[in-house]
């Protein structure tokens, strides 16, 4: 059974940084490519960043590029996003996921078949 828990969310002041976690059991990790995506009140799930397999190849959003960080540590079977400068409009519930086809890198939900049950972020003005 495949599972990835997210962790590391919480309340942060605009400016702040937070890492997010995603611990990842029952799919071989290190084949997979990985995303992070958000979710705020009243809107759809949007694309955040993603992550190649190997780690050689990352992909983010215009609207978190400079400021967030993805990353994968293949040995841990963990992935990472790092978020600093914090804005208040980064306030949301935040999925990482695992693609359906493995090697590929998608951007948007429906390319991913394993989800996260999500971690809460809210940045505060």
């Amino acid at each position: 059974q495949v599972q990835l828990v997210e962790s590391g969310g919480g309340l942060v002041q605009a400016g702040g940084s937070l890492r997010l976690s995603c611990a990842a059991s029952g799919l071989t990790f290190s084949s997979h490519a990985m995303g992070w995506f958000r979710q705020a009140p009243g809107k759809e799930r949007e694309f955040v960043a993603a992550i190649n397999w190997s780690g050689r190849s990352t992909y983010y959003a215009d609207s978190v590029k400079g400021r967030f960080t993805i990353s994968r540590d293949n040995a841990r079977n963990t992935g990472n996003l790092q978020m600093d400068n914090l804005k208040p409009e980064d306030t949301a519930i935040y999925y990482c996921a695992a693609p359906y086809a493995s090697r590929t890198t998608g951007f948007t939900p429906a390319e991913y078949r394993y989800w996260g049950q999500g971690t809460q972020v809210t940045v505060s003005s």
